[in-house]
Parts: C-alpha cells; sequence; structure tokens
C-alpha cells in the first residue's frame, strides 16, 4: 500500500494551476452516451475517477481516446445497458450512468454505487425522478434496474424533496432526449449543474434555469457531438487555498473562477488571510496567526460539504472557539477528526457540530485517510504540523486530486508518495 509522507513546518508559495472539475467531469463523460457523434472534452483530470468511468464506458462500448487533458468518446456502437458492476462499485458517481442508459435506450441495469463511505447517502430522490418519467424501477441491495412503464417515457413536473445534487444531474441527463417538457424544482445550484446543462446544450440540448433551483429541460430527438471545456475544480482550489491558510504563505492560484470561490474564501478572508481576486486567479496571503470563526455547511452558494474537512484543519490552528457544523452529510466529522485529535487537534463533537479550540501547533503523526476529502485535510494538517506526517489510503485522495504531490511540491512542500 503507498501512502504519503509529509514534512511539514514550511510555508507555501509560488504558483498552482486548477485541473478541470471532478464533480463536473464525473457527470460529463457517462452524459456522452446521449450524444450521437464523437465529443471532444477538455480540461479532464487525470485521476482515478476519470480513469474508472473510462473503462466502464470502453467496456459497454464506446470508443475512447485520451491524450494531453483531452478525452474524445464516440458513443454511437454502445452495445450494452449494463455496466461492469466491480467498476461501477468503485465510484459514486457512476450512478449517473442509470440516468444516462434510461435517455439513451430507455433501460439501465446498474450496480449499486461505491466511492467514499463518509455517510449513508441515499438514492431515493434519484429513484423518485425515474419514476416520474414513467420509469419502472426495480431496486435491489446489488443493483437498480429501470425500464419503461406503462405508458412509456416522457417528460415531467418532479420537485425535489431535499436538495440533492446527484439527483438534479441524474434526471436532468435522462430527461434530455424524452418528448415533452421536464421542469426540475428545489434543483440543486452547484456551478457543475450549470457545466452539466452547458455541454449538453453545446451538444443540441435545450435546458435553462441550471443555476436557480427550478431546471427546465424541453425534450430533443438527437444530440450531436462538439467540443467543450470542462471548469475549473472549485474544490481543488478551495484544498490549495486552506493549504496556505494553514501553513503561510504567498501563492497565486491560477485557473479558477473567482466567483465560484467566494462562499471559500470569505471564510478564510474571516480568519485573517488576505485574498486577492483576479480575473481568473485568487492571491492569497497568510503569515499570522488565524482567527476563529464559524461555519455551516449549505448546498451552493453556501459553504460547501466537500470543504468542511479542510477549513477543520484552519480551525485547529486558529486562535479561540471555532463551530462548525454539517448540515449535509453528519457523520463526515468520523472520516477525519480522531486523526487530527492525534495530531493535537482540540475538537469536540457534539451532534451535527464540532467545536474546534485552537492550539498552538499540530504534531506529525501516523493517520489513515477514510474519504476523499479527508485525506485532503490531512495533508493539509501535515503541511501546518511540525515534524512528520504519513498519510495512509492515499487511494481516496487520488479519486480526487490531479497531480497533487507534483502540484505541493512545487510550492516548496515537502511530500513524497511511499510505496510500501
Amino acid at each position: 500500500m503507498a501512502r504519503y509522507e509529509v514534512i511539514g513546518g514550511k510555508p507555501l508559495n509560488g504558483a498552482v494551476t486548477i485541473s478541470g472539475a471532478k464533480n463536473a467531469v464525473v457527470a460529463i463523460l457517462p452524459a456522452a452516451i446521449l450524444v450521437n457523434g464523437v465529443c471532444r472534452i477538455e480540461n479532464v483530470p487525470d485521476i482515478s475517477d476519470v480513469r474508472i468511468l473510462l473503462s466502464i464506458l470502453e467496456g459497454i462500448g464506446a470508443k475512447i481516446t485520451r491524450e494531453d487533458g483531452t478525452v474524445e468518446i464516440d458513443s454511437t456502437d454502445i452495445h450494452s445497458t449494463c455496466p461492469e458492476p466491480e467498476l461501477v462499485k468503485k465510484m459514486r458517481a457512476s450512478y449517473y450512468l442509470m440516468g444516462a442508459l434510461l435517455g439513451r435506450f430507455g433501460k439501465a441495469h446498474v450496480a449499486l454505487p461505491g466511492g467514499c463511505n463518509f455517510a449513508s447517502r441515499p438514492i431515493d430522490q434519484h429513484i423518485k425522478g425515474f419514476a416520474a418519467l414513467g420509469a419502472d424501477v426495480e431496486e435491489t441491495e446489488e443493483y437498480v434496474a429501470l425500464q419503461p412503464g406503462a405508458n412509456g417515457l416522457q417528460g415531467n413536473r418532479i420537485s425535489l424533496d431535499v436538495v440533492s445534487v446527484g439527483a438534479t444531474v441524474n434526471i436532468m441527463i435522462a430527461a434530455v432526449l424524452l418528448p415533452g417538457q421536464t421542469i426540475i424544482e428545489n434543483a440543486a445550484k452547484e456551478p457543475h449543474i450549470v457545466d452539466l446543462a452547458n455541454f449538453l446544450n453545446t451538444m443540441g440540448a435545450q435546458i435553462s434555469g441550471a443555476g436557480t433551483d427550478t431546471v427546465k429541460i424541453r425534450g430533443v430527438e438527437a444530440l450531436q457531438g462538439g467540443t467543450y471545456a470542462i471548469i475549473p475544480d472549485q474544490i481543488e482550489a478551495g484544498t490549495y487555498l486552506a493549504a496556505v491558510a494553514a501553513a503561510g504563505g504567498n501563492v497565486l492560484v491560477k485557473n479558477v473562477i473567482p466567483k465560484h470561490m467566494e462562499c471559500i474564501t470569505s471564510k478564510l478572508a474571516e480568519m485573517g488571510a488576505e485574498i486577492i481576486n483576479y480575473d481568473d486567479a485568487i492571491r492569497i496571503r497568510c503569515d499570522g496567526k488565524l482567527h476563529h470563526t464559524t461555519v455551516k455547511t449549505r448546498p451552493y452558494p453556501g459553504f460547501p460539504t466537500d470543504m468542511q474537512a479542510q477549513i477543520c484543519v484552519c480551525m485547529t490552528l486558529a486562535s479561540g472557539v471555532s463551530r462548525l457544523t454539517e448540515s449535509v452529510y453528519e457523520t463526515r466529522f468520523f472520516g477525519y477528526c480522531s486523526e487530527l485529535e492525534s495530531m493535537g487537534a482540540d475538537i469536540q463533537i457534539n451532534g451535527k457540530t464540532a467545536i474546534v479550540t485552537g492550539a498552538d501547533r499540530l504534531y506529525g503523526s501516523t493517520v489513515t485517510a477514510k474519504d476523499l476529502r479527508a485525506g485532503a485535510a490531512l495533508i493539509i494538517a501535515g503541511l501546518a504540523a511540525e515534524g512528520t506526517t504519513y498519510v495512509k489510503n492515499i487511494h481516496y485522495v487520488e479519486r480526487g486530486y490531479e497531480r497533487l504531490i507534483e502540484k505541493f511540491t512545487g510550492l516548496g512542500a515537502q511530500i513524497r508518495r511511499i510505496e510500501d
């Protein structure tokens, strides 16, 4: 098993370029199943989730060409609506294959997804959406099978019981080629929802309202091939910003959309970091003691749950007592807080809230990543700590961060990957 060795106590300086958004690309790649022709997708990050998805698509008959951050997908000869279960179980976002296969072929048989197990994440809202579109749904502990109901598949009005990014994406993908209009109420507003809609519209879809709580999809007969570039990764950018806040330094974070980052940068500025926004970059300077703050995760444009663990590391080094409330995945604290405590952090969990009392310093330790963002947080803690930290279970981290070692060492960090 591989692990990361992180020698801390050194500020970060220089510039880092952010890759394409993981949460966008894992929705757009399955959506390419709907396209009649070749999709050329640019700014695709080289991460394990992408590699798994491309293997799944190849397994059902898509032709894939990949080179230097660009992927070309030709879905013309897809011949199966039952993707390889063992691959599907390796990642959470594989459930978008349900909507894509249902939308193109009118049926799907997809194993239940895997990925990070930091919380119970039911797909009941996905199922509700498919049923509203006219699908008969068979759900077991192993798979979901979809086929047309008695009246066939067609657009419909769907009101989500809770704001769900996954359900919003899956329903959008499924509805693009169906007759009639689909309206999703209480839809998620995240940047990658907008990116998916822009991708589909570029290929010929008719989607409006993405980025608001009401998304309208008017079905079209076919999508044609084209070229599209993935937006920058909001969470990757936030991770590097949090690392500078925790470890200190002066870093220019390039290839970002500052508007997408405001929910994160506003909190870091509140904690004492200096933030300067440019057209497509953000500079962060931090050379003093951080201040305590209060954060509650919320759906976009609120503070993202995927940045919860990273901001918590900053809180462990801030003066006074900070409060961090998780409103999306309430068990997420258990993926990393005990690991931070082994490094000297003072964290008390009270239901959905972590009460974090700032410490003078953290100390190197051997810690274990329990999920993707927890792993990123432990790396940040190692960079800020005195001594050496070893982070295990790094396969979680490599699901979502491209060239992490190269990017951090480019900022002067002492971090390397060790093969045991």
